[in-house]
């Protein structure tokens, strides 16, 4: 039996959600769940998957490691030299706490200046403690945006990251969700 984690990223990458004890059974040709059991201990001890406090299985490592190859200049052009440098897993260069770790699609261009723009993916962790400057997911008075946490006489309000909005200041409620720990963008 083939007991690689390729198929367990095909479902992943198909489905965007890790499949259930019985689809794995189906999917790697096992006859009981017991199979399928001992196959999730060995991708969890290989750190490709995990699981939550609930016990769902999580995308842990899933896609391997990326190499790092060395640097680009972003300023004046300069001789390119590959060299391997390091690996690094993208989850853990990433997400500090997987289980307060969701991503969110970017809905308008209150945040331009910041580099996020529509159709973006940010990549947000709840409870994670705001620092005035961060952009932070945040319920004013009701209603959800991303903006800038800023602070002014010891009172919170949301800076947007494009001049045609103004700052937003709660009338009653301001409570912050989640912090944005990073924006992907695909080309």
């Amino acid at each position: 039996m083939i007991t690689s984690p390729a198929k367990l990223r095909l479902f992943y990458k198909h489905h965007r959600r890790m499949p259930s004890y019985a689809e794995m059974m189906k999917l790697y040709g096992y006859r009981s769940k017991a199979a399928v059991f001992y196959l999730v201990r060995k991708f969890i001890s290989d750190g490709v998957i995990t699981k939550d406090k609930n016990g769902r299985l999580i995308p842990k490592n899933l896609y391997g490691n990326i190499s790092v190859l060395g640097y680009v200049e972003a300023g004046f052009p300069s001789p390119a030299e590959e060299e391997l440098i390091d690996t690094m897993s993208l989850d853990e260069y990433l997400i500090s706490n997987k289980e307060a770790t969701f991503m969110l699609k970017v809905k308008g261009d209150s945040m331009i200046d910041a580099g996020i723009m529509e159709g973006d993916m940010v990549l947000v962790e709840r409870g994670k403690q705001p620092k005035p400057g961060a952009i932070v997911i945040a319920q004013v008075d009701g209603d959800y945006t991303m903006k800038y946490l800023r602070m002014r006489n010891g009172q919170p309000y949301l800076e947007p990251a494009n001049k045609k909005y103004p700052p937003i200041y709660p009338e009653s409620d301001l409570r912050v969700e989640a912090v944005v720990s990073a924006v992907i963008r695909r080309y």
